[in-house]
């Protein structure tokens, strides 16, 4: 099987999850305790995959400049991004409460909502196909933890977005098309940066590890201690373990 078809079905797996977990969310009866304390293992498994995989392969290939201006970059543009869909509605839309609006109460926000999880998934996905570059054999532990991550999030903000009054076609077409655009950003990490130099391919990793880590801050690690509160280090300590565990069971 060509190396960009595997990394466009990796990236579709990863995206999936979104899915998954919105059908979760969406037809199944979860306490926000349950929710929030799956939002916080996720968020765990994310910062692990991003320190261990993305920027210690970010410096082992273009060094500390590439990597720390890359990743620098990549908090900014989330930051920036996440700032003007605040604006807009988009800044709860990982929230499982009553915090997401309704389209009568913020005109826009169903389009902000759409856009803000897609900011969320391309950066893991794009991440997905770079890690396939210098061979055929993916980051196992990048598509885990984009999967594993990917659950709980789907599964919170479609129980959000339900309590919102957002319709089935809206949730269900919104993480559809997400999963879809996530194979699609791992083609493009890979088909796109493999002729590319070491430190471009560097920085980019990087980036996509700067925008997990302020997405994971300004997102996830909100909505996991609103509910779980003394618990959620614990919790996120256990998912950053698991993920450990994964990256290193070859080794």
């Amino acid at each position: 099987m060509p190396i960009w078809l595997q990394a466009t079905l990796w990236g579709l797996l990863g995206g999936a999850a979104l899915l998954i977990g919105a059908a979760v969310g969406y037809y199944a009866k979860v306490s926000a305790k349950v929710s929030s304390s799956v939002m916080a293992f996720g968020a765990g498994v994310l910062i692990s995959a991003l320190a261990f995989e993305l920027m210690d392969e970010a410096y082992e290939q273009g060094g500390f400049d590439a990597t720390a201006i890359g990743f620098l970059g990549g908090a900014v543009v989330y930051t920036g991004a996440n700032w003007l869909l605040k604006k807009r509605g988009g800044h709860n839309r990982k929230r499982s409460g009553d915090q997401q609006t309704s389209e009568a109460e913020t005109e826009g926000s169903g389009l902000a909502l759409a856009i803000g999880a897609l900011i969320d998934g391309v950066p893991e996905s794009i991440a997905i196909g770079i890690s396939m570059i210098s061979g055929s054999n993916v980051s196992l532990a990048v598509v885990a933890a984009v999967f594993l991550s990917n659950v709980p999030e789907g599964l919170s903000s479609a129980v959000g977005m339900k309590k919102a009054n957002r319709s089935k076609i809206y949730i269900f077409g919104v993480w559809g098309a997400i999963a879809v655009i996530s194979g699609v950003a791992a083609l493009l990490g890979y088909t796109v940066f493999s002729g590319l130099s070491p430190d471009v391919i560097a920085a980019t990793t990087a980036l996509a590890a700067g925008a997990i880590l302020a997405m994971i801050s300004d997102t996830m690690i909100p909505e996991a201690f609103e509910v779980t509160h003394d618990f959620t280090g614990l919790i996120t300590v256990l998912g950053f373990l698991t993920a450990f565990l994964l990256s290193h069971a070859g080794g």
